[in-house]
């Protein structure tokens, strides 16, 4: 068996100050979220320590080593992180859906085209692609355009709560679909609109796969400095293979090197035009 890459100190600490995992220079409301999400072009919401990749909670936390506490309800960390996800969410000026593989991240604008254009769907294969309980939701949208979600499944008649959830997850990872507000009282409720609706033209611009492997490939590099075997693909849904495809797109334009199969690491020109203090001055 290969030994496992080990990360290098230096490459910890480009990630703390790109991923935001320091004391210093917690995010701490949503201008500060929305600025983070911006720079580092995508997140995830509530992963830790745990699992790979950039975290608003793990921004929030500022530190490398956070780990969700058991009793998340009591927790101001948990809790703070699920309050800016909600000022993002009604500000919309970040794309949030749980998008495909089942990933639930932010997007920033400049992001979009390239996810869109990996699982996106065009309006000629939705009656193909689609069930047909998350065709009746995606009517009902389109005519009504917003609505909350107990709303929006009487409508659509679909009565099963399962299949209606299923139904909104299909066109979330289709990035036809995403949530635009969230209520507590009377009840917990999230407000579904077309994603078009705020991302017009990032959702219609057209970009091909290749390229769009590759953006997405660059976006994690930047932030990460080096990608580990498997990485890109758990922290983005990307297949392995469409993985290595961005990863080596980026090897031939001299943006970075394979140190090893499936291990990455930006260019040593890019690495050492990193400067720390006067990075953290700019985020």
């Amino acid at each position: 068996m290969r030994p496992v890459p080990q990360m290098s100190p230096e490459i910890e600490e480009y990630r703390d100050v790109r991923w935001r995992r320091e004391g210093t220079r917690q995010v701490e409301t949503a201008f500060e979220a929305e600025r983070f999400i911006e720079q580092i072009g995508f997140a995830a919401c509530l992963t830790d320590s745990r699992r790979p990749g950039p975290s608003l909670y793990m921004a929030v936390c500022g530190r490398r080593d956070a780990v969700k506490p058991r009793n998340v309800q009591t927790d101001h960390e948990v809790s703070l992180t699920w309050q800016l996800k909600d000022d993002l969410v009604r500000r919309g000026k970040v794309y949030y859906a749980k998008l495909g593989r089942g990933k639930t991240l932010f997007l920033a604008p400049r992001m979009i085209p390239y996810w869109h254009a990996i699982w996106g769907m065009r309006r000629a294969d939705e009656t193909r692609r689609l069930s047909r309980p998350a065709q009746a939701v995606l009517r009902v949208l389109r005519r009504e355009w917003e609505m909350s979600a107990a709303d929006l499944r009487d409508e659509a008649g679909v009565k099963n709560r399962q299949m209606f959830t299923r139904a909104l997850d299909e066109l979330q990872a289709a990035m036809i679909v995403a949530p635009s507000e969230v209520f507590y009282q009377p009840k917990f409720t999230y407000v579904w609109t077309l994603g078009v609706g705020r991302f017009p033209e990032a959702l219609r611009r057209r970009v091909s796969r290749a390229i769009a492997l590759r953006e997405i490939a660059r976006c994690f590099l930047s932030g990460a400095g080096m990608t580990m075997r498997g990485e890109l693909a758990r922290v983005t849904g990307l297949s392995r293979p469409e993985a290595g495809l961005g990863n080596r797109a980026l090897v031939a334009e001299g943006y970075a090197v394979m140190l090893e199969t499936g291990v990455y690491r930006l260019d040593a020109g890019e690495l050492q035009s990193f400067d720390r203090p006067a990075t953290a001055a700019m985020m």
